[in-house]
């Protein structure tokens, strides 16, 4: 891959350079950062790709709850599995090797049966095909008779930048419930066509170019009442980016995205109610919501008597369910949520209306953790906390309203297990009868059938490789055996296990968990550097709970020679409110005073632990704590490579930001900010990107590189053509290892023109 690389080196440093290079010769004779490292890491990479077996990475059911299947790597490749819960019985999916002989003569390309090229199919009417996406096309395979139909080429999917706002201005027609009549917008305004007579009504007269009604309009079931939203734009912000090196011609081209960022204007948006029959618009008053982030889409009662729409006031610490009375307009709060620091509407708002709204289910923390409350829909009032306890609900999977039951996910309610796994339950709408439909001490996933009879359980922790059960939802017990995943060619390959290790934060109370990889060869008499992949990303968790089938890098990494972790200290969720609230408007925190206090005590069980010599990288979120890392814990932390860092969360997309450091943008901002702190820059740092990141605007690293060059700052700088985000790729995976051998073991990497799978060699 083509690359950029800068070295900057102030002037005189090259004596202090030598110097460490002399401090650091003792650790040469270690054997470790040699060729023969590299060599091993590679061949463990390659020992361990795609050698679990028996491990399903998804599971689908049918929609006749008749069938459940899902895809495992076998010794001969990958094959698909049906079971059929009511029968107890476990089949192949299809006939592989008559679908493959079909493929291949349909195709005239050589198809084996257990490559075949797609991952994934539904199925068809009374099960009796299934239909798949390959080579450019539809197809449907008949089941019984192994026939294979080819149909309608595959269509693109629309490529539709993710972080574009909504577009509000449509003008098709939408037809009412009863189909009598159509409602659209023309110029600007609010109309409904009759369509026996085609006769067209206006119902609005105040729209405008600058404040105007949204075409996307909602109907009420009864279809005599009207919703659209009279919009004010927001302002449109652009980022830019040259694509030096297109594939399609010689001279870049300059490509820009619609990226609004944290403190920019947002659009407006203003439900109105219309009287259809009447050719009445009642006000509606916007005082509770008028000061928004974003309102979600309206909903109307079944029985037409009202509509609702949830309010997120810009700043994210008041969020309101609206209720809009259709008959006149009257609006009130049947929810309101507030907090001091921030609701996490992104991750952990749930709400389920019961019986057309006379009763809402709905997710807080406002009690200190993560709970579901009912609530009175026709009063506002809360009736009963259903959950309850020092632990977290972490998603909602059925809400039966006839059994007046919840089924959910909830981790840290058994305290003899890590409290981030897991586990699946169900309670009772007054908070009574709650069962545990998993227990075993592993982190859980459930996939529920259709009719929430049964549910399919894989279940892993980091050293215990994957089981899958089929479970009935009544009461947990295992109804099949699935799959136990094999990982015998994993340990011939000579991998370990993760250590699991726990040490308390900064309050010397709370437990803060962790893993910890060495790497095939540890020798417990030898010093091995330690390097952390830090993600501290507010919005969940994320050091590994479940087998490491597919997050493989940190082992290949520590082959090279060092002792390679990863955490979750305070300020990341699933913890308690107070755990995450401290990344309040403070994300350089990234939780650091945990992390170090948990190394320290690592390094005192394991001497090995050498934390003299600590590295760090992280990509995004992950790339700017990184850096963070050396400005502001640099007695701490050595070497830092950091991808595709957002540097300044002014410069990073509106939503995310905001979120986690609140509105308006204060001082707090700047304070947070790498770009600001550049001139305490010690240690060796390296900043990778990619000049097409859409995700994270580029120009957040360049800003940084900008401040370490007037702070005349020695670092190392790499930007790839064509990447967007990204961890770097493979020429940024092998930068971030020599970076690290070069500056935390002392010696120079091998030449990359040496081949790594040859065996033997050294260096």
């Amino acid at each position: 891959m083509p690359f950029l690389i800068i070295s900057v080196k102030r002037p005189g440093r090259i004596i202090v350079f030598f110097s460490v290079l002399l401090n650091l010769s003792y650790y040469s004779s270690a054997a470790q950062g040699r060729l023969e490292d590299y060599r091993r890491s590679e061949i463990l990479k390659n020992s361990l790709k795609d050698k679990i077996y028996y491990a399903p990475a998804t599971v689908n059911w049918s929609k006749s709850n008749q069938w459940v299947w899902y895809s495992v790597q076998t010794a001969r490749g990958k094959e698909f599995r049906a079971v059929n819960p009511t029968t107890k019985t476990r089949r192949p999916a299809f006939d592989h090797e008559q679908l493959a002989q079909k493929l291949s003569e349909a195709t005239q390309k050589k198809i084996t049966p257990y490559a075949l090229p797609f991952s994934t199919f539904t199925y068809g009417k009374d099960d009796l095909n299934i239909e798949f996406s390959a080579e450019g096309f539809v197809w449907t395979y008949t089941l019984a008779s192994n026939s294979l139909v080819k149909k309608e080429p595959v269509r693109p999917q629309e490529q539709r930048y993710w972080g574009s706002g909504a577009n509000d201005q449509n003008d098709r027609p939408v037809f009412s419930p009863d189909s009598t009549r159509t409602a659209f917008v023309k110029n600007y305004n609010l109309y409904v066509r009759v369509e026996k007579t085609k006769k067209e009504t206006q119902l609005s007269f105040d729209g405008s170019e600058g404040d105007y009604y949204s075409g996307y309009v909602h109907w009420s079931p009864d279809s005599k009442k009207l919703i659209s939203f009279k919009v004010r734009p927001g302002q449109k912000h652009l980022i830019y980016f040259v694509r030096s090196s297109p594939e399609d011609q010689l001279q870049p081209k300059l490509e820009s995205r619609d990226y609004l960022k944290p403190g920019d204007a947002l659009p407006v948006r203003r439900p109105q109610l219309f009287l259809v029959e009447e050719q009445k618009q009642l006000p509606v008053d916007d005082a509770l919501f008028n000061q928004q982030y974003g309102l979600s889409r309206p909903e109307w009662r079944k029985d037409s008597r009202a509509f609702t729409f949830e309010y997120n006031q810009r700043g994210h610490q008041v969020y309101r369910v609206l209720e809009i009375n259709a008959a006149n307009g009257a609006v009130r709060a049947l929810v309101e949520e507030q907090s001091k620091t921030f609701i996490d509407y992104s991750g952990k708002r749930y709400r389920s209306d019961v019986a057309d709204g006379k009763e809402i289910i709905w997710a807080s923390e406002r009690d200190g953790w993560n709970h579901l409350y009912l609530y009175d829909g026709l009063t506002g009032k809360v009736k009963k906390q259903i959950t309850k306890g020092e632990w977290p609900v972490r998603n909602v999977l059925n809400v039966n309203e006839e059994k007046r039951t919840v089924t959910f996910a909830a981790s840290g309610m058994n305290p003899q297990q890590d409290p981030y796994f897991v586990q699946y339950y169900r309670i009772n709408f007054d908070g009574t009868g709650l069962t545990a439909l998993t227990s075993e001490n592993a982190n859980h996933t459930a996939y529920f059938s259709p009719d929430n009879q049964y549910f399919v359980d894989t279940y892993s922790r980091v050293d215990m490789p994957q089981i899958t059960v089929l479970r009935s939802a009544t009461d947990g017990s295992v109804v099949m055996e699935l799959e136990k995943a094999d990982i015998s060619e994993w340990l011939k390959a000579g991998w370990k296990a993760p250590e699991v290790f726990t040490a308390k934060g900064r309050d010397g109370k709370t437990d803060i968990w962790g893993i910890i990889v060495r790497p095939t060869n540890f020798d417990p008499a030898k010093k091995y550097p330690v390097i952390e992949n830090i993600y501290a990303g507010p919005h969940s968790s994320f050091t590994p709970k479940t087998f490491m089938t597919y997050n493989r890098s940190m082992f290949e990494l520590a082959e090279l020679g060092f002792i390679v972790v990863q955490l979750d200290g305070m300020g990341t969720s699933n913890r308690s409110k107070a755990f995450h609230d401290v990344c309040w408007q403070n994300l350089k925190d990234a939780g650091f005073p945990d992390r170090i206090l948990w190394m320290q005590e690592a390094a005192k069980k394991y001497p090995s632990l050498d934390l003299s010599r600590v590295g760090i990288y992280g990509t995004s979120a992950g790339g700017q704590s990184s850096t963070g890392g050396l400005l502001f814990y640099p007695d701490f932390y050595k070497v830092a490579v950091s991808s595709c860092g957002c540097h300044d969360n002014r410069m990073d997309k509106i939503w995310w930001n905001e979120q986690w450091m609140g509105y308006p943008i204060g001082p707090h901002y700047a304070d947070c900010s790498n770009v600001t702190h550049a001139d305490k820059l010690q240690g060796k740092l390296l900043l990778m990107v990619g000049e097409v990141d859409d995700n994270v605007d580029p120009a957040s690293t360049m800003q940084l590189v900008n401040a370490l060059i007037k702070s005349n700052k020695d670092f190392d700088f790499l930007m790839v053509p064509n990447m967007a985000h990204s961890t770097g790729g493979e020429y940024g995976e092998r930068k971030r290892r020599d970076f690290f051998v070069r500056h935390l073991l002392g010696i120079e990497p091998p030449a990359w023109t040496l081949p790594l799978t040859e065996s033997g060699g050294g260096k």
